[in-house]
């Protein structure tokens, strides 16, 4: 492996958190942005390869070593590892809302839910999943939300075009038809 190389897979190594490329970048200011997405390539390569417990992943806006999904039920059983917090449907459903239609309002929220969202907009902002994204144009210029990177990571989405298209979500959601007897 390349000293650039290695030096990156100290850095992930170290963070909890997906690193974006330009904070990688900034590690060897000598390297052009080229090399060090080479080196990325050079890492992910080698934990393929060698057959490693171990990958680099792209996600949340950075990239990250995470344990193989083949391992990770095992470690969980262990409780070698810390796991997120669950959200309640509730949460999901409006995080849902948000991802699909940020920005958005918490009235345009309500209405598409039918139900009080400020406590569940509350606890997702405070869990880092959402934030405000400005204001409305309307009426008391309401706050705008929308979601973070800490939502990608929790998603282990790189993008938000990684998301399913609706009617993909049609078809995914669409009941088995019961066969007739």
């Amino acid at each position: 492996m390349t000293p650039l190389a290695k030096l990156l897979e100290a850095a992930l190594f170290a963070s909890a958190h997906p690193i974006p490329l330009a904070e990688l970048a900034e590690l060897d200011p000598e390297a052009p942005l080229a090399a060090v997405t080479a080196a990325l390539e050079e890492l992910r390569e080698h934990y393929n390869v060698d057959g490693h417990g171990v990958e680099l992943v792209e996600l949340g806006g950075g990239w990250q070593i995470l344990t193989r999904a083949e391992y990770t039920e095992a470690i969980e059983r262990a409780q070698l590892a810390s796991r997120p917090q669950r959200l309640s449907a509730a949460a999901l459903e409006t995080l849902a809302i948000i991802a699909y239609r940020q920005p958005i309002g918490r009235a345009e929220i309500e209405e598409i839910r039918g139900v009080n969202v400020g406590g569940v907009l509350k606890s997702l902002h405070e869990r880092g999943l959402i934030e405000v994204t400005g204001r409305s144009e309307g009426v008391g210029r309401p706050l705008q939300y929308g979601t973070t990177p800490l939502f990608l990571e929790h998603f282990a989405l790189r993008h938000l075009q990684e998301l399913p298209r609706a009617d993909e979500l049609a078809i995914a959601l669409r009941a088995e038809p019961t066969p007739v007897e």
